[in-house]
């Protein structure tokens, strides 16, 4: 029976990575504090955005979820010196051509800037920041690129902790670049570009130590013809829309919000910074985890297994990422006032950053879903279907970017900004980065329906019962924690003007405990109990 096991490896890696997304709060408040929302940071973000994108897409998306099947195939029936050389031909090729790709986004770095952020070609000085902090910051696409292949070999060995720490030395090397080098740089921001490229070679090093321990540090290879390196590679190249589509939605974003007004950039960055918390914790957690399991059922043709290990994903899933969107809905303006609105960052930074985190997190169940629904087609080295998926929903997020742009700048904009040229109008209106939001919420749940249809045409998943009981539970349990919420939000309204930081700080805590401990509790009052959590 292997949910108890999944169960464990869940816990290992959501408690690491939750010290990694509270560190990464502490990250953000770091940077706003030390800089606000401006053309400098927007600039930050972009450049951080570009090879983040690719890290996402490549090591984390596309190159993990087709390393981790094969790489499982091979331990379960080969040897370890096959296990071995697979590690030594997949690091030389990854590593040989993520440098050529390095090479060339540094070299290409001001083209690759007027792609991704049009929006700073009339504006010399921030384009010339992006262009010089994308140089510093690209190379980090390929030490973490190296490190996501040594985490994904841990994870298939049960693991799990020390690839979901490893993104604490991004943070603190983050944080460090805000607080300490930013005051010894002639351009504080640049302290920012230098964090992230220690923080890639860092992340590496850290791991190098665990990969010796499983005799799995061999000197790199170039495998190009070896079967299976050209097995993952084939793998790669549909999973590449397939398993980030998110990441992408959010890449056309960051293009369109250089559009927008100047602090655009940095307000949608804190929305995906809350969304990460839930999604990093739970959503990637139980994603990364139920891979190997599902990839160990699909080998050896355990159709039971597959489904129970699925199904267990699933209802983890909802019993998390439902009750995180409604409290991000309604706590959205007190998390980002009693965090954040300190320093550089303003009231108004704080009204612009709830609007994104407030749209966006409608989408957390269907990202958090996708998340584990995905491991079900990559573990049977099903990459191809996924894509259709994808691309439904790219095209929905691109159409959808722009309808609702154009609606909240009809409903918004004063006669005298209808006046003026569409595109001059969009960048001197605050506030419609939030229709990228909206977009990308129900882009998620367009993908989310399409992969949901097609897993169940393929036959290879069997719901399990109790789902009605289940989904009774959760409902009851939301509708007791929301009021919970809304009450709190009614005796304390205001937030950002007038209400010290320590009565932020003791208000957020009550309404935090209070909502968290009604859902648990309505849970627990409904027949729930933790055996629940390790499946049938």
């Amino acid at each position: 029976m292997k949910s108890p096991s999944m169960f464990r490896g869940l816990l290992s890696f959501s408690s690491m990575t939750m010290i990694s997304r509270v560190l990464g709060l502490v990250r953000d408040m770091s940077i706003n504090a030390a800089f606000g929302a401006n053309g400098a940071t927007d600039a930050f973000w972009v450049a951080f955005r570009i090879p983040n994108f690719m890290r996402r897409l490549f090591a984390e998306g596309s190159f993990s979820t087709a390393f981790v099947p094969v790489f499982t195939e091979v331990k379960e029936k080969g040897t370890h010196a096959e296990l071995k050389n697979l590690m030594s031909r997949v690091s030389g090729t990854l590593g040989g051509v993520l440098l050529l790709i390095t090479a060339l986004g540094i070299f290409f770095a001001p083209q690759v800037t007027v792609l991704f952020s049009p929006g700073a070609i009339d504006e010399p000085r921030k384009f010339e920041l992006t262009v010089d902090l994308l140089r510093l910051t690209f190379p980090f696409l390929l030490f973490v690129s190296l490190t996501a292949l040594s985490g994904g070999a841990l994870n298939s060995f049960h693991r799990f902790a020390l690839p979901a720490l490893t993104p604490v030395i991004l943070n603190l090397c983050m944080i460090a670049g805000a607080l300490w080098l930013s005051r010894r740089l002639d351009t504080p921001i640049m302290a920012m570009g230098w964090a992230i490229l220690a923080a890639g070679i860092l992340q590496l090093l850290f791991q190098l130590p665990a990969l010796r321990g499983l005799d799995l540090l061999t000197l790199p290879r170039w495998g190009w013809s070896h079967p299976d390196v050209r097995k993952i590679m084939r793998l790669m190249v549909p999973t590449l829309f397939g398993s980030s589509v998110a990441q992408i939605n959010l890449l056309f974003d960051t293009v369109i919000a250089s559009l927008l007004i100047a602090g655009s950039q940095s307000w949608l960055s804190q929305a995906d910074r809350f969304l990460e918390l839930p999604l990093g914790v739970f959503g990637v957690a139980l994603g990364t985890v139920i891979l190997p399991s599902l990839s160990r059922h699909h080998v050896t043709t355990d159709t039971a297994g597959f489904s129970r290990a699925l199904d267990w994903g699933l209802r983890i899933t909802l019993l998390i990422a439902v009750p995180a969107m409604f409290a991000l809905l309604l706590l959205a303006g007190p998390l980002v006032a009693t965090l954040f609105q300190h320093g550089h960052w303003t009231a108004h930074d704080t009204h612009m950053a709830t609007l994104s985190i407030t749209a966006l997190s409608f989408g957390l169940p269907a990202f958090a879903l996708v998340k584990v629904l995905l491991p079900a087609f990559y573990s049977r080295q099903d990459t191809r279907t996924p894509v259709r998926a994808a691309v439904a929903s790219l095209l929905t997020n691109m159409v959808l970017n722009v309808v609702f742009l154009l609606l909240l700048f009809e409903w918004w904009a004063s006669p005298a900004l209808k006046q003026l040229p569409w595109l001059e109008g969009l960048a001197r209106l605050p506030g419609l980065h939030m229709a990228l939001g909206m977009a990308s919420a129900m882009a998620a749940y367009v993908n989310l329906w399409l992969l949901w249809h097609w897993l169940k045409r393929a036959g290879v998943y069997q719901r399990q019962p109790g789902w009605a009981r289940h989904m009774l539970r959760l409902g009851v349990a939301c509708a007791a924690m929301v009021a919970v919420l809304l009450l709190g939000r009614w005796v304390w309204p205001d937030w950002t003007v007038g209400v010290s930081v320590v009565d932020r700080l003791w208000h957020l805590a009550l309404l935090v405990c209070g909502g968290g401990l009604t859902y648990v509790g309505m849970l627990f009052a409904t027949g729930f109990r933790l055996r629940d959590l390790r499946g049938a």
